[in-house]
């Protein structure tokens, strides 16, 4: 299970692991389980100590979550229902209800940025978008700008960490924690809101 882990990523392949997970994870059905949140902010805090560079760090995740969406865009728009139907997993089925109810709540737009803040609704809702007919050219702004604002902003604020408390390294996991919990609070408060709504 170390593939789970933003380190087994970053410590086997450095920049081209962060490449891959963020184009599985939401470009791919099956890359959802992938760290993309902790990955970003763990690669984010080891530019910051000499370990990777950022530059070249920013246009890994750039260039993986842009393209991974795009793909998961044509996949969806090429055949994604039948693929999102034979899939049995629980996980997913949930992100498909999430990102129908971003799309109902918030319009294209919105949607497709916030899910790139929310893990798994990351993965499926770019393919239900192909699915939905959400025309290209809309979908591909919007996507553009959630991937910048997610792959930048998760990963400087890694880097700013990193360069504020030094020796931070050594606390690489209880932080990865935390960054684990705390992108699972989206989805924790919207099931929350749903409950009270069914109330």
């Amino acid at each position: 299970m170390e593939f789970l882990s933003a380190s087994f990523w970053l410590s086997s392949l450095g920049v081209l692991g962060i490449l891959i997970v963020t184009f599985a994870e939401t470009g791919l059905l099956v890359g959802f389980f992938l760290p993309g949140d902790s990955l970003l902010f763990t690669a984010g805090v080891l530019c910051a100590t000499g370990h990777l560079s950022l530059p070249l760090s920013l246009l890994a995740a750039v260039v993986g979550a842009l393209a991974g969406a795009q793909v998961g865009f044509e996949i969806g728009r090429r055949g994604g229902r039948a693929l999102l139907a034979r899939s049995r997993n629980p996980h997913l089925a949930k992100g498909v209800v999430r990102a129908e109810e971003l799309f109902q709540r918030y319009g294209h737009g919105r949607a497709i940025v916030l899910a790139r803040f929310i893990p798994i609704v990351r993965t499926v809702l770019n393919p239900l978008a192909g699915i939905l007919s959400v025309p290209t050219r809309t979908f591909t702004l919007w996507q553009v700008l959630g991937g910048l604002l997610w792959t930048v902003g998760v990963t400087l604020a890694g880097y700013a960490l990193g360069a504020v408390i030094p020796g931070i390294d050594q606390y690489l996991l209880p932080v990865i924690a935390l960054i684990v919990v705390v992108s699972l609070v989206p989805i924790g408060l919207e099931l929350w809101r749903s409950r009270q709504r069914q109330a």
